[in-house]
């Protein structure tokens, strides 16, 4: 039997479900309800001539395909979530395969042209140095 809080926790799917079935349950009815499953069971009941025990096969029934569509939801979060990992973890190998490509070549130019590695290295030393005197001039006016 569905209990109240549960009746409370799906109470939207519930009035779906029961509007397809009994379609003379009105949205003034279900405010009327508040929420409570007895009041709802007994307006049933009254509006349509429906037997107590098959409303409440009805709900019962309605709450478990309530907890089935949330297990089909929380099972394809998770397919997402898997498939999220796998891209992020396929970019980041993608990307680490690449700086350690351009680590190689560095370190081959730097193997066959020893010299002119290290007047590059200088060079780019000057400027840096340069650009850093630059700001902290104009950080001190």
């Amino acid at each position: 039997m569905l209990t109240k809080t549960e009746l409370k926790g799906q109470w939207e799917q519930v009035k779906g479900q029961v509007r397809e079935r009994w379609g003379e349950i009105t949205d003034n009815d279900f405010s009327s309800v508040q929420g409570s499953k007895d009041q709802l069971i007994g307006l049933i009941e009254q509006k349509t001539g429906t037997a107590r025990r098959e409303i409440e096969a009805f709900f019962d029934q309605a709450l478990k395909s309530g907890e089935s569509l949330v297990q089909n939801a929380a099972e394809t979060v998770r397919e997402y979530a898997t498939k999220a990992t796998d891209v992020v973890r396929e970019q980041y190998d993608r990307v680490n395969m690449q700086v350690e490509s351009g680590l190689e070549d560095a370190q081959d130019a730097i193997r066959t042209r020893p010299g002119m590695s290290v007047g590059v290295a200088f060079g780019v030393g000057i400027v840096a140095g340069a650009l850093v005197s630059i700001l902290l001039r104009s950080d001190r006016r």
